[in-house]
């Protein structure tokens, strides 16, 4: 029978540039997975700092090549949404690459002033303020306006936001508008509770904006759930999303940019799927194609991408503690950790990450169902994305080491929806957090963010102590 390491290279292109195998141990980014886990334990969530800076300057290269291609006459910026990961070393590993940010919570502003102590955001940075609004929000935003943050720009997302700025805004400011995208034919509703509608757009402006001296109306921004996609939904919305900017641009001339909001997609799978040169120069084509017709400037372009500057840094090991046959062909392998609390994406939207054996690549292969320690039969893993099935080495009662799994590119969110620091379904613990990083040298290094959850910390948050 074939091997784990035969199966993985008959079915993918493998190895790959993030994935190789040594001496039966897989590798990812050249990383010594199994010293790590000798080092730290399991279950563990590693950080990979340079994966978030290769990520940014990819896609700048990318829109870069895409506007020489297409000739656009528009200007490129990289914004990084912090709702993907809120955590101090990621933003500051990102904010090293030149980038703005976007915020989508009233505690983002106390990041943003955190930040600008230590010398890492400057007050021209751009702060493109996303998101409904309640009072707290609209109050640090008009904050942070009126100590001088002269490209902290509100993007509304309601008609009566603009109200507060009026009554509290002392400075000269920026403007955006998000408008309110219809959302694909699958969901119960027609279109995103969030933004303006577009038939609001132009009254928004002429009524509300245009005669305040105190406001530029700068940037329009787009957002699709589904992120940066080549399907007939994607072209279709981007296309009526920029025939209503050359509408607006016609009687507003301050607006001069668009944000384009959902974002590249993540690697789930070895196998490459998606064809980012090809992607970013349609949009520069659709956007420059539309403009012309309409005969406006090109705008400048923000992007704002959260998943794709972040997710691929990120993994999650666990080590197998036992094996349960529960009939004559369902075998699980019972991990020491939890998917809805540690990966909840795996449980909420079925998301698929990459996931392979950390050793025994030399062994025979099973097909088996991976198992959580909580009490909810949801906590499973049972299928990949292109085989619909979960294939591990075999384990075997002489076996004198543990089997290790990982789950690649789970740097995005997992953290933000299980909650770190708090208290988990069956109180399962939150893992150990170790940040990887590289020295002058090319030297890994590694430090520890944060210890595994321990009881303590529980009764303490549970208010028995």
């Amino acid at each position: 029978m074939d091997t784990y390491h035969d199966l993985i290279s008959q079915t993918f292109d493998f190895p790959s540039q993030e994935f190789r195998v040594e001496q039966n141990e897989l590798r990812f980014h050249d990383i010594d997975l199994m010293a790590l886990v000798e080092k730290h334990g399991t279950p563990l969530r590693l950080t990979y700092l340079p994966r978030i800076t290769t990520q940014i300057q990819r896609a700048k290269q990318w829109f870069k090549e895409g506007i020489e291609q297409t000739g656009y006459q528009g200007r490129y910026s990289y914004a990084y949404c912090t709702k993907a990961s809120h955590f101090s070393f990621v933003v500051e590993e990102a904010l090293k690459n030149d980038v703005h940010i976007e915020t989508s919570s009233w505690f983002d502003m106390s990041i943003i002033r955190s930040m600008h102590a230590k010398g890492k955001v400057s007050k021209e940075t751009f702060i493109i303020c996303n998101g409904f609004k309640p009072e707290e929000y609209k109050q640090e935003v008009t904050a942070l306006i009126n100590d001088g943050f002269v490209n902290c720009m509100p993007i509304l997302d309601s008609p009566n936001e603009v109200q507060y700025y009026h009554d509290h805004v002392r400075e000269k400011c920026n403007l955006g508008m998000r408008l309110a995208s219809d959302e694909e034919p699958r969901f119960q509703f027609y279109t995103s509770r969030l933004g303006i509608r577009y038939a609001d757009a132009i009254p928004l402006y002429q009524q509300r904006i245009k005669d305040d001296p105190r406001f530029e109306l700068k940037m329009l921004h787009y957002f699709i759930n589904t992120g940066i996609k080549d399907t007939s939904y994607y072209w279709s919305e981007l296309s009526r999303f920029v025939h209503k900017y050359c509408e607006l641009r016609k009687v507003c001339d301050t607006l001069t940019t668009i944000d384009i909001g959902g974002g590249l997609p993540i690697q789930t799978s070895i196998q490459p799927e998606y064809d980012y040169p090809y992607m970013i120069a349609e949009v520069l084509r659709t956007v420059k194609r539309i403009c012309g017709e309409e005969g406006v400037p090109e705008p400048d372009i923000f992007t704002e991408f959260g998943i794709f500057t972040v997710g691929e840094s990120g993994a999650t090991i666990y080590s197998i503690l036992d094996e349960k046959l529960q009939n004559d062909k369902e075998l699980w392998y019972m991990i020491d950790g939890s998917f809805i609390t540690n990966l909840p994406d795996t449980w909420a939207l079925n998301q698929r990450f990459i996931m392979l054996a950390l050793n025994g690549w030399n062994k025979q292969y099973k097909r088996i169902q991976l198992g959580g320690l909580t009490c909810d039969s949801q906590d499973y893993y049972n299928s990949e994305k292109h085989i619909y099935q979960v294939f591990l080495p075999e384990r075997k009662p002489a076996d004198t080491e543990p089997l290790y799994v990982g789950f690649f590119h789970t740097g995005a969110y997992q953290e933000s929806l299980s909650g770190y620091g708090g208290i988990k379904h069956c109180l399962i613990p939150a893992p150990k957090m170790v940040i990887l990083d590289r020295d002058e040298e090319g030297n890994l290094t590694d430090r520890v963010f944060a210890e595994k959850q321990d009881s303590a910390s529980m009764m303490r948050i549970l208010g028995y102590q």
